[in-house]
Order: C-alpha cells, then sequence, then structure tokens
C-alpha cells in the first residue's frame, strides 16, 4: 500500500544563521491511508516546519516530500496550490477563520473554490461537528471550541486525503479538547482519511494510531508515551 505521505531525508535551513538556523535535519516520516498520527515536541523543534513543507507552503533546503505519489518539489508551484486545495485540509491553533463570512460561508468557501456549490455538504459538515443551526453566526458569535468545530468542518467537507492539524486542541479545555479528537478520529476512520497532528500535550495520545516524537528537527518512535514528557 502505497503511503499518502512519504518525506524522505529532509533539512530545512533558513538563512545564513548555521546550526541556528536548521530547523529540520535528514527527517523522514510515512503515513499510511486512514493513519492517525501524533507528532509530539517541544516548542523550536520543527513540527510546523515539517507541516508546511508537507502542505507545499515552504520548500526544503534538501530531501524529497511525495503527497499521493507526487513529488511536490517536481509538481511545481501550481500542483502544489491544486493539491493543497483538492487534496488537503487544514486545522490550525488559532483556527485561521474568516471574520466578514458566517459559519456556513466558511465551511462553504472550501466547496466553491473547487467548483463545487454544494450547500447541503456545507449544512451537513457543521451538523457533524455539533454546529447544527448556527451556521448563521459570525466567528466573533461562537466559543473558542465552536470555532475550532467550524474549522474543522470547512477541513472535512471536501474529505481531503489528508488533514494536517497544528495544535488542534492548544486553545481548548480538555474536555472540549478530547470532544475535537474524537470527532476528527471518527471521521477520519469513516472516510480512510490520513490525520497528522502536532502538539506540545499529552491529550493526542488515546487518538492517534502512532504517536513520534520530534528533537531538534529529527523524529523517532518513542519506546513509550512518557518518553515525551521528559
Amino acid at each position: 500500500m502505497q503511503p499518502i505521505v512519504r518525506v524522505v531525508d529532509i533539512w530545512k535551513q533558513y538563512g545564513d544563521e548555521g546550526q541556528n538556523g536548521i530547523a529540520l535535519r535528514g527527517t523522514n516520516l510515512e503515513i499510511k491511508p486512514g493513519e492517525v498520527v501524533a507528532l509530539f515536541g517541544k516548542s523550536g523543534s520543527g513540527k510546523t516546519t515539517l507541516l508546511n513543507l508537507i502542505a507545499g507552503l515552504d520548500r526544503p533546503t534538501k530531501g524529497r516530500i511525495e503527497v499521493e505519489g507526487r513529488d511536490l518539489e517536481s509538481i511545481g508551484e501550481s500542483g502544489r496550490t491544486d493539491l493543497r486545495r483538492r487534496r488537503l485540509g487544514f486545522i490550525f491553533q488559532f483556527f485561521n477563520l474568516l471574520p466578514t463570512l458566517t459559519a456556513y460561508e466558511n465551511v462553504y468557501l472550501s466547496l466553491e473554490l473547487l467548483g463545487r456549490r454544494d450547500q447541503k455538504s456545507a449544512k451537513d459538515a457543521l451538523a457533524a461537528v455539533g454546529l447544527e443551526g448556527k451556521g448563521a453566526r459570525y466567528p466573533h458569535e461562537l466559543s473558542g471550541g465552536e470555532q475550532q468545530r467550524v474549522a474543522i468542518a470547512r477541513a472535512i467537507v471536501k474529505e481531503p486525503t489528508l488533514i494536517l492539524a497544528d495544535e488542534p486542541t492548544g486553545n481548548l479545555d480538555t474536555t472540549t479538547g478530547s470532544q475535537i479528537l474524537e470527532l476528527l478520529q471518527h471521521r477520519c476512520q469513516k472516510h480512510k482519511m490520513s490525520l497528522l497532528m502536532v502538539s506540545h500535550t499529552p491529550l493526542t495520545w488515546k487518538f492517534a494510531d502512532r504517536i513520534l516524537h520530534m528533537v531538534d528537527g529529527v523524529i523517532t518512535e518513542p519506546a513509550s508515551c512518557t518518553e515525551i514528557t521528559r
């Protein structure tokens, strides 16, 4: 079975800062179809840099990244843009909802960008995350947990191959965070979507098929979860 994501010997260096500017140091990673992977690491360990590279938002200094068997470097900028639009879903720590659009409009926009004017799917996605009846509200009229649910609905509505989540529970209380993760896990299982979520908190442990640890730009598979908390 071909992996959804294959990262091979990726290095990323910023500027001319020498060793201090190296964010990733020969990182390798494979994610299977439908797999939920949690990547832990302290701030500055390279987690977000890796997400940006997999999304094609940034380019590595060295190495190769493949998504669905396609080399991100060889498909060019237009190919990477099309990949993000059609095949990837994003969940950001600070939601990144458009403040001038309602919850429904934020979700529907993901479909509209694909040329799919499918109002029912947008409404169904909001209902799936427990926001039925709140589609007309603007982001400032929603709680933090509700805004994150809108962000998840926006990510899952197009049923992407891969969801990239950067600290998806970073601004949520433990109860709401667990509900969000349970929802994501269920949707990934149901629709065979892969999920890579980066975090520095242990809340995601029980929702992941595999737990990885990033230290100084290198990924390892921990012998136990306690290794992450040291």
